[in-house]
């Protein structure tokens, strides 16, 4: 009986793809051997090596395109909520790396989507978070990452997930999070999120200045004040 290949055992593939081949000798590589993915060489009196099979090379291969795929899935949605925030009047940053402290520790977290409110007034900023997941398995391992959530909430007023249709119910997500599920036509919200008094720290500050908010690409808000937007047809 062939034994299961997880994700532990594509990672020791990939491992020895891109090494000389040195074996660990330990049980994944036996569950590869057994399983066809890997093969032992030995040249003349060299010490023993190893190296993928054409079926662990394919198995690699329909790997990364699954990881193309939800990566790809992943940016998509990135980038719709990130319009959304935009069109809404909020300024936007993607994958911004912030500074929180977690436990007497400080943390880089570093959000899919981060939006303040377009205002003078700092007391009326209001940031928002939004993460994305557009799998399963991802959410439920940022799920198992208490630190990674706890940073969000030091940071922001609400902080969201943005849920690909299917992957999870609102009820398995932290109730200091809001719900909202990407689907065809709309992104739905299902929980609202807890809205909290906050103000953000000057080293918040530092590395908004420091980076370049997401441009708004929407014609209606490229139009505005331009005199000549009646004769632009």
């Amino acid at each position: 009986m062939k034994p299961d290949i997880g994700n532990g055992h594509r990672r020791r593939l990939r491992e020895i793809w891109r090494s000389a081949g040195w074996p660990c000798q330990d049980a994944i590589e036996i569950e590869l051997l057994a399983a066809g993915l890997l093969e032992r060489v030995r040249a003349g009196d060299g010490p023993e090596t190893l190296r993928l099979t054409d079926a662990g090379v394919q198995l690699l291969a329909q790997t990364l395109a699954k990881n193309r795929a939800a990566f790809d899935a992943h940016e998509a949605l990135v980038e719709r909520v990130a319009t959304e925030m935009a069109r809404a009047g909020r300024v936007v940053w993607t994958r911004l790396p912030l500074r929180a402290k977690v436990e007497e520790a400080w943390v880089i977290a570093m959000p899919d989507v981060f939006s303040i409110r377009h205002t003078t007034v700092e007391a009326y900023v209001e940031p928002v978070v939004h993460e994305i997941k557009v799998s399963r398995a991802d959410l439920l391992c940022d799920l198992r990452r208490a630190g990674k959530g706890a940073a969000y909430l030091q940071l922001a007023s609400e902080c969201w997930y943005v849920l690909r249709e299917g992957i999870a119910q609102a009820s398995e997500i932290p109730e200091t999070f809001g719900v909202i599920v990407a689907r065809d036509g709309a992104l739905e919200v299902v929980r609202p999120a807890p809205k909290r008094p906050m103000q953000l720290a000057l080293g918040s500050w530092m590395a908004l200045a420091r980076a370049t908010p997401r441009a708004v690409d929407d014609d209606t808000q490229r139009w505005l004040g331009d005199p000549d937007a009646s004769s632009a047809k």
